[in-house]
């Protein structure tokens, strides 16, 4: 996705143009009204693979989150949609799709973007696509052969994704253009959609009118990926690979938390008694923090 310095994370997808960048993760809350033009197209699942614990299921990961629903963690793979099972491997559910951008929004409501397999309903690209079973299948929003969206951010205001364009939708339906040039690695909106935080090769860009305007995040260190875990707490992994954490929205920051091989994908999120957990995806397993950013650990459950 991109290259860090004095840290080299293999180059893969980023959840951003589609050049073969860089790697991206995220996700938050958000409703969205399905196009009855294109609603009709669902990929059917074909024979799911597992992954033995242990074990990534395969090299591209271009994202991560937990579904407060049933608790268990999915990852966005170059192979489809993979769920971590209570043994600690991964059961492929639904279609095959090369899910390039990812977030999920509330229980079993997902979002999603890339290309689908040879043989797979849908068209290529994807377009935005939602789920509302958990992944088992996939429902075409809008902009169906025409986007293959490598960046997603989602809230309750709508959803922003990087085509090589910024475009911003309220209702999945309608698009209009953004305002930013750079391309990103990561987009992060806080839940409510009020910021959103792009990460670049020129630093981190803030929006506050929904996308239509971007400003440098000074206060931010060079930051790989984002991620809002509530409406203050934003996580980041620098570029130099470490977990970064602001309290305060963006405008002061802590970077020199557990170091980081490789990130790939990044969540953050708040369990139901508040405990911040941090999920990143690197080179080689899953890890997770649970003692704000001090330690990770491989994810076990």
């Amino acid at each position: 996705m991109v290259t860090q310095p004095g840290r080299q994370p293999r180059t893969r997808h980023s959840a951003i143009g589609g050049n073969g960048q860089k790697r991206l993760a995220v996700g938050v809350g958000l409703a969205v009204v399905a196009l009855a033009l294109t609603s009709c197209s669902q990929g059917a699942a074909p024979e799911p693979k597992s992954v033995q614990a242990g074990s990534l299921p395969g090299e591209h990961i271009h994202g991560v989150s937990r579904d407060p629903g049933s608790g268990k963690v999915n990852l966005a793979t170059h192979e489809g949609l993979f769920v971590m099972q209570p043994d600690a491997s991964w059961q492929q559910v639904g279609p095959t799709v090369d899910l390039m951008s990812f977030a999920i929004t509330g229980p079993g409501s997902f979002y999603a973007s890339g290309h689908p397999a040879d043989g797979v309903d849908l068209p290529a690209p994807v377009g935005l696509i939602k789920s509302t079973d958990a992944g088992r299948t996939w429902t075409v929003l809008s902009r169906g052969g025409e986007s293959d969206f490598h960046a997603l951010a989602t809230s309750s205001a709508g959803v922003m994704g990087f085509d090589g364009t910024l475009r911003v939708t309220a209702d999945g339906k309608s698009w209009t253009q953004g305002g930013l040039t750079a391309e990103p690695r990561s987009l992060a909106s806080s839940p409510d959609g009020s910021q959103v935080l792009a990460t670049t090769d020129q630093g981190v860009q803030s929006s506050t009118d929904g996308g239509r305007t971007w400003v440098p995040m000074t206060a931010a260190p060079p930051l790989f990926l984002a991620a809002w875990a509530d409406a203050k707490t934003v996580v980041g992994v620098t570029t130099e690979g470490n977990l970064a954490i602001s309290r305060d929205a963006g405008r002061t920051w802590r970077a020199d938390l557990a170091t980081v091989p490789s990130g790939a994908a990044l969540t953050a999120s708040r369990d139901k008694a508040g405990q911040l957990e941090i999920l990143v995806v690197t080179d080689s397993g899953v890890l997770q923090s649970r003692d704000d950013g001090a330690t990770l650990t491989n994810l076990t459950s």
